[in-house]
């Protein structure tokens, strides 16, 4: 590929592009999706112009992205700062688009992908970090979706469980720091549980409120992550969190639980607690519990992990995560927490710098810098 994708393209073709009135920050990532499909296609068939063709793949990849941001803010522009309690207003065709993009001749992890770029508005590069994937791959995921459903009928809307996974992972994009989107999943969310009677559909809807109850205690002023057991309980959003209890004890007693279930009862449970050492460790394990038997997530058994230090000992916590995958994401930050609280502080301080390497966002990067520094400032004491 250096041969037929020379370095020095990268700066023209984003120059044309800002020439053309696109910003900066939008041209690259329009040339670097114009790469990507460029590292796809040519090893096939290069063109014989090679700057020209990724102008143009370039600036489509553009206009494609401005409609969909535009679009996504038009419906956002129509919400109040925090959803709403209450019925659903009345459904636009938003809710509609995300059936139709998980449409039953794709698998369900590339209906979420192509409905997430789509509709949602989120960029490859997003969505890539959400299922741990490389962006090459990712974009190479939804280029084939979109060829697959190029030429299919629009008439046989995919199921529920692959559009509920789509707005939790819109959710989870926006609980990390865009709040526009966070607010745009509870819309939707609010809306699908009014369209239809499924506990699973409530359970995702009283997960998010639970969660999003806490967006303001998730910060300090200077930007930086407080930890869950750190927050002032007293900013918590005690009104979002009532409503987030009644839906998810509505769906329980239907006993037909399922994985948005589960992980609303760990939320509720963390939200009922007065103080952080007030917690039901012991219940939470057995959610977490539950929850394995339904996902059999490696995820799930990392924060299992965490629980079960907490409940029986920091000790027990190391011996579950010696048993999963060090590669997992935040696995040496757990391993970090467990052996500071079980007292080996070098091994802690070690392990918060490894960790803070492997940070996924900026923020905790900083967070994790923060705690390796706290620990070797007290040992060389």
């Amino acid at each position: 590929m250096d041969e037929l994708l020379p370095r020095s393209l990268t700066p023209s073709v984003l120059a044309v592009l800002v020439r053309r009135g696109a910003d900066f920050a939008a041209a690259e990532d329009a040339v670097q999706d114009a790469l990507v499909e460029a590292v796809r296609v040519w090893p096939k068939d290069a063109p014989r112009d090679p700057k020209g063709w990724l102008v143009t793949v370039a600036w489509r990849r553009f206009l494609d992205a401005t409609r969909a941001d535009a679009s996504r803010r038009r419906r956002e522009d129509r919400l109040d700062e925090e959803p709403a309690p209450g019925p659903a207003p009345a459904v636009d065709d938003t809710l509609q688009l995300y059936f139709l993009c998980a449409h039953p001749s794709l698998t369900p992890s590339s209906a979420v992908a192509l409905t997430l770029r789509a509709v949602g508005g989120l960029t490859t590069r997003q969505i890539a970090r959400a299922y741990l994937v490389p962006e090459a791959t990712m974009a190479q995921r939804i280029s084939r979706a979109k060829r697959t459903v190029s030429g299919v009928r629009f008439d046989r809307p995919g199921d529920v469980s692959t559009v509920l996974r789509v707005l939790y992972l819109v959710f989870n994009e926006g609980y990390s720091g865009d709040v526009d989107l966070a607010s745009e999943a509870i819309r939707l969310t609010r809306q699908l549980a009014a369209a239809i009677d499924h506990p699973e559909v409530a359970g995702l809807l009283a997960l998010m409120l639970l969660h999003h109850a806490r967006r303001v205690s998730r910060t300090a002023p200077d930007g930086s992550l407080v930890p869950l057991a750190e927050q002032d309980r007293g900013l918590w959003d005690t009104g979002m969190i009532a409503e987030g209890v009644e839906i998810l004890q509505a769906a329980l007693a239907r006993d037909r639980l399922g994985e948005f279930q589960a992980q609303a009862a760990v939320a509720a449970l963390h939200a009922d607690a007065p103080t952080a050492g007030e917690t039901d460790w012991v219940q939470i394990v057995e959610w977490y519990d539950e929850l394995a038997g339904l996902t059999d997530s490696p995820v799930v058994r990392l924060n299992r992990a965490v629980a079960v230090g907490e409940a029986d000992g920091p000790r027990a916590g190391l011996a579950e995560l010696a048993a999963l995958s060090d590669a997992l994401p935040r696995h040496t930050a757990v391993a970090a927490y467990l052996h500071e609280r079980d007292g080996d502080l070098p091994t802690a301080a070690r392990l918060y710098a490894e960790a803070a390497h492997k940070a996924p966002t900026l923020a905790e990067r900083d967070h994790l810098t923060r705690q390796a520094a706290r620990l070797n400032a007290g040992l060389r004491r």
